[in-house]
């Protein structure tokens, strides 16, 4: 029998020595950003996404083992595991087969196969099931079962329940029931159907089939919420005499004098057992491979979103809209700092207008503002009407950018927030949460739960354990990418990086507020419960710039300075010349003396050697600053503006199974449909764009009354 590491190496095509070091890793406290970091050498330089489906993998085949020893201790304190059993239970793949092979084994409610059995008509049914060649007709065997003082008054009392012992035989029968399963998937169709009259979202699905097979994960999850909302019956079909004939022949020996007998009571496992709890099963399984693939689209739009590249350094005033309550304003400083706030009532008519616009253009000169961040929620077509008015009056010198607001309502009402900004109202704060969003999207998002950022679908209907731990893996992932500066990221932020927790995180910040700002990374392992391990895993990942050392503002870890330092010397440079930024040719210089070569007289191996090369040559770098800028706008497009044809510039805000949303500047995202992507067939859009992607559209249809715009990202042939 294989080793779990065997089957991960061989699902996973990874060489088992690799496979084997991750599992000790993960075994021994290690996380995952650290892992992929600063281990490459053991794992062959997997990225966190494969070491994360390595750990899920491992956690399932885990559990399965443990399952299968259950099960097997169940069936063994009944006195009934037999080797071929255990054997089976043994090399059973998931954890269906395995309880496909002790449902006979399992107690069960009442049935009327137990009540049969009670009557003492056991083996009369195993008997006719037999069918062996000395088999009597049923109805000669049923004779000597007739027992008035058992409940069974006649043949056919005797007879019916030897039926319900074969049917529930060969219901729990696990060869049966993976046959039929499979025969499910392949030939099986989903159908819905309309339970309203109404014309709702869901009259896509009031006449829908659709094989199995083909389904995709959005229907699935549509038709489970038209279901549970009333509006749609769904069942699940295959055709019955197909079923009925593969239930037949594994069971039924042509001949036999039983032969009618057992065919009725294949009829009826079929039709009251088998088909309905298959049917059951069939329908979990789609919506379980629907929520594992949403999930995992919904991570993959979460990640691009939170590596948005930042605009740092510049004045930014933050524009929550609102009707009723106006619009709330909040400028901050390059490092996020609040420096004002405001509110004001664009939307209240024309002199409350100009009011808003002479406001907001004081707050602009006063504090040098050069950037407008406006949140894309109610009233933000006016709002960015204003801005665009404002900026004209101003004569320029001032861009503005719509910035998605979903979950700032839910921070700024968080006792998170009210801890941050305890002087400030919950409106002002969504102000200054949207500004900072402009500024640093990952520092400002991680505030936030993910489920709350709107970037996946029907998030609330997935498992939410699930899907919690799915997005906390890709923010943590993408926050040990991008560096933590200990001394000014928020324990929202620390509470991310690898190592640390919202304890740990509080305790960095706690001793920043008592101690000043940290000089070093070894300052670290001052602060109360922050022990050697959690500096292992962390240490990397935390930037000191205010270090005497370059080093503690690099991705180079602490356990390799000794390296980084030798290679300095090996080509002649110093950490001055670090600081200084005088090292580009220094991949040339190792190149010359030889990677390999280097890595061994430093003691490490390749890709530590790389990496470190790397960090020296760009000490401090932002991974986020090679990504596409996002942007800035300086004029309002209305969606009557558009026409057919017109090739424009947008954002991509969301990556679904049919299709990619573009914000073109019209406060209304266009719908590029998954065949319009590109001019190659594709599975899913995530094949070639992402979330934040800045990509040319063309315009294809406009419906100003449904406010629906059609796009596509084709690219016209060439001449």
């Amino acid at each position: 029998m294989q080793t779990i590491a065997e089957i991960l190496a061989r699902e996973l095509d990874k060489p088992l020595a690799h496979v084997q070091n991750v599992i000790d890793l993960l075994d021994q406290g290690n996380t995952i950003p650290f892992i992929a970091r600063y281990r490459k050498e053991l794992h062959g330089s997997m990225d966190d996404t494969a070491l994360r489906t390595l750990e899920d993998r491992l956690s399932y085949l885990r559990n399965l083992d443990q399952r299968r020893q259950e099960v097997k201790n169940a069936i063994d304190g009944q006195g009934k595991l037999t080797d071929e059993l255990s054997a089976a239970i043994d090399s059973a793949a998931t954890l269906a087969e395995v309880e496909d092979l002790y449902r006979p084994y399992k107690q069960k409610r009442r049935t009327r196969a137990t009540v049969a059995r009670e009557k003492g008509l056991e083996p009369l049914a195993l008997l006719l099931l037999d069918q062996g060649r000395d088999c009597p007709a049923p109805e000669e065997a049923a004779r000597d079962y007739v027992d008035p003082e058992k409940g069974v008054e006649t043949l056919a009392d005797a007879l019916q329940g030897a039926n319900d012992i074969v049917a529930e035989l060969l219901s729990d029968d696990a060869a049966i029931r993976k046959t039929l399963r499979e025969l499910l998937r392949r030939q099986g169709h989903l159908r819905s159907l309309a339970a309203t009259e109404e014309d709702t979202v869901y009259r896509l699905y009031y006449d829908f089939d659709q094989p199995i097979a083909k389904l995709a994960g959005h229907q699935v999850l549509a038709i489970n919420r038209g279901e549970k909302e009333g509006v749609l019956s769904v069942t699940v079909l295959l055709d019955r005499e197909l079923g009925l004939m593969t239930l037949r022949r594994a069971v039924v020996r042509p001949g036999s004098r039983a032969m009618e007998f057992i065919k009725a009571a294949c009829e009826d496992a079929y039709d009251r057992l088998i088909y309905p709890s298959l049917e059951r099963e069939a329908r979990s399984d789609l919506t379980d491979a629907a929520c594992e693939g949403a999930i995992a689209n919904f991570g993959l739009n979460l990640k691009p979103l939170l590596m948005q590249p930042p605009v740092k350094g510049h004045v930014t005033m933050g524009l929550d809209p609102g009707y009723a309550h106006g619009c709330k304003v909040a400028v901050i400083d390059g490092t996020g700092r609040v420096l004002d706030t405001a509110v004001v009532y664009p939307t209240y008519g024309p002199r409350q207008k100009q009011e808003a616009i002479d406001r907001l253009s004081r707050l602009v000169r006063r504090h040098g503002v050069t950037h407008i961040a406006i949140g894309n929620g109610t009233a933000s077509r006016e709002t960015e009407q204003m801005a665009v008015e404002m900026i004209r009056q101003l004569g320029g010198g001032v861009s503005y950018m719509m910035v998605n607001e979903a979950g700032a309502s839910v921070y700024s009402a968080s006792k998170l927030a009210a801890e941050e900004f305890p002087e400030y109202d919950v409106n002002l704060r969504s102000a200054v949460s949207i500004a900072r969003r402009m500024q640093d999207p990952l520092a400002e998002l991680v505030k936030i739960d993910p489920k709350a950022i709107g970037v996946g679908q029907y998030q609330h209907d997935m498992p939410q354990k699930r899907l919690d731990e799915t997005l906390s893996g890709v923010v943590e992932d993408c926050v040990n990418a991008v560096g933590v500066d200990v001394n000014t990221a928020s324990a929202s932020l620390l509470g991310r990086v690898s190592g640390l927790n919202a304890a740990t995180a509080k305790n960095i910040v706690k001793y920043r507020e008592e101690n000043g700002a940290f000089t070093g990374r070894r300052q670290l392992l001052k602060v109360p419960k922050l022990g050697p391990k959690a500096f292992q895993q962390s240490a990397g990942f935390l930037r000191v710039p205010e270090s005497k050392s370059v080093l503690d503002n690099t991705g180079v870890h602490p356990e390799s300075y000794a390296a980084a330092e030798g290679l300095l010397a090996l080509c002649g440079y110093t950490l001055a010349d670090v600081a200084a930024g005088r090292l580009a040719d220094l991949p040339q210089k190792v190149k010359a003396l030889g990677w390999e070569e280097t890595a061994a007289r430093l003691n490490v191996g390749v890709p530590t050697l790389q990496d470190v090369a790397a960090e020296l040559v760009k000490p401090g770098r932002d991974v986020r600053d090679d990504l596409p800028a996002p942007i800035l706008r300086t004029d309002v497009l209305e969606i009557k503006d558009l026409a057919p044809g017109m090739v424009l510039t947008g954002t991509v805000r969301n990556v679904v199974d049919f299709g990619v949303f573009v914000d073109i500047g019209v406060h209304q995202d266009g719908l590029v449909h998954i065949s319009q992507v590109c001019n190659k067939f594709i599975r899913h859009p995530s094949e070639v764009v992402s979330v934040g992607d800045v990509v040319k559209v063309t315009v294809l249809e406009v419906d100003e009354k449904k406010r629906r715009i059609s796009l596509s990202m084709k690219q016209a042939p060439k001449q």
